[in-house]
């Protein structure tokens, strides 16, 4: 029983690091590049 505990533990683990990465790419790798855009059009 705690080895398939453990085991989930660990899916979840993988699934909310994944999530996290996701939502770090969207949120602020996306900015980087409407922010590079905008300084062409400055230039």
């Amino acid at each position: 029983m705690e080895t398939i505990l453990e085991f989930l533990r660990e899916i979840l683990k993988g699934f909310m690091r994944e999530l996290g990465a996701y939502f770090f790419r969207k949120k602020v790798l996306e900015n980087k590049k409407t922010a590079l855009r905008r300084r062409k059009h400055m230039l």
